[in-house]
């Protein structure tokens, strides 16, 4: 699947986007692999409470189910004005 970081996420890991292979049947499942991989990963996730999620472009939870989604994407909460 397409993993999508923006904002502070994508400059903690370093990458916009990657394409991830995974066995997480979850968004928390997915978000532990990630973390495991390396400490980049590790600072990016170490507070979900300051993530949002989007299951291919629609708003999700962090315990959504992963079957058939094709794109993940992480990001900080949107500020308006």
């Amino acid at each position: 699947m397409d993993v999508l970081y923006f904002a502070w996420v994508r400059e903690r890991i370093g990458l916009p986007r990657e394409k991830v292979e995974t066995d997480a049947g979850t968004v928390s499942e997915l978000v532990e692999e990630l973390r495991a991989r390396e400490e980049r990963y590790a600072a990016a996730f170490a507070d979900l409470s300051a993530l949002r999620v989007a299951l291919d472009q629609e708003l999700a939870d962090f315990d959504a189910p992963l079957a058939n989604v094709r794109e993940v994407a992480f990001f900080p909460p949107m500020t308006g004005g």
